[in-house]
C-alpha cells in the first residue's frame, strides 16, 4: 500500500487523472432486514459495496462502539477485532481531541460518512476472498464546529455462500487516506464508484 503524508487526507484539489475506469458498485438487495444493508452479489465488486454500506451506516453515529457493533455484526468469527481498526482508531481519537465521552449520545453531535471511490486490492480461492478498500470523505459536526477529512478502510472479506462478511485471520494492511478526487487519492490507487 502506498504510504502518503497526514496532509493528504485535507480537502484539496481535484484531479481530471484517474486510476482506471469506475468501478460500478451494485446496490443492495437487502435494506429493511437489517441494520446494515446487504444482499450484495458474490463478486469482488458486491465485496466493496458491502464495506461501502458497512462503513457509512456504523460511521453516521460518530462513535466507535457503534462502530464496533456494527464492524461484529459483519464479521466471521475469528475476524480482527474492531478496536484494531484505523476506523476504531479515528473516532476513539476524534472523540478524545473534542474532550467528549468515550462512547454514547453526544448532543450537537452529527457525522457522516461519504464512500465514493474504492479499490480491489486482490482476490483469492476462487474469488471468495477479497480484499477491498473504500474512500470517502467524513465529516463530523459537533455545536457548529465542522470538520472534514478523506478518510480510507481496507477490509479482507469472505464470501459465506449467502453473503459478504469480513473474514477471519489478520487485519488487511491499512489503508491511505487522501482527499476523494485528488492526485494522492490517484496514486493510492482510488477509482471512482459508480
Amino acid at each position: 500500500m502506498v504510504r502518503l503524508p497526514a496532509q493528504a487526507a485535507q480537502p484539496q484539489a481535484m484531479t481530471t487523472a484517474t486510476a482506471g475506469p469506475e468501478i460500478d458498485v451494485p446496490e443492495p438487495r437487502v435494506t429493511a432486514a437489517r441494520w446494515i444493508p446487504g444482499g450484495f452479489p458474490p463478486t469482488p465488486e458486491g465485496a466493496l459495496g458491502q464495506l461501502k454500506a458497512l462503513n457509512e451506516t456504523a460511521l453516521a453515529a460518530g462513535d466507535p462502539q457503534v462502530y464496533a457493533r456494527a464492524y461484529r455484526d459483519m464479521s466471521r468469527a475469528g475476524a480482527p477485532d474492531p478496536d484494531s481498526t484505523g476506523l476504531f482508531s479515528l473516532l476513539t481519537r476524534l472523540r478524545a481531541t473534542a474532550e467528549l465521552p468515550a462512547t454514547g449520545s453526544v448532543s450537537g453531535l452529527s457525522a457522516a460518512f461519504e464512500v465514493n471511490h474504492g479499490q480491489v486490492k486482490g482476490t483469492a480461492t476462487d474469488g471468495t476472498y477479497v480484499v477491498v478498500c473504500v474512500l470517502g470523505q467524513f465529516s463530523v459536526d459537533y455545536q457548529g464546529q465542522v470538520v472534514t477529512a478523506g478518510v480510507g478502510d481496507c477490509q479482507a472479506m469472505r464470501w459465506t455462500g449467502i453473503a459478504w462478511r469480513i473474514a477471519a485471520g489478520t487485519l488487511a494492511a491499512p489503508a491511505p487516506s487522501a482527499w476523494p478526487g485528488s492526485a494522492d487519492a490517484v496514486k493510492a490507487g482510488y477509482r471512482e464508484l459508480s
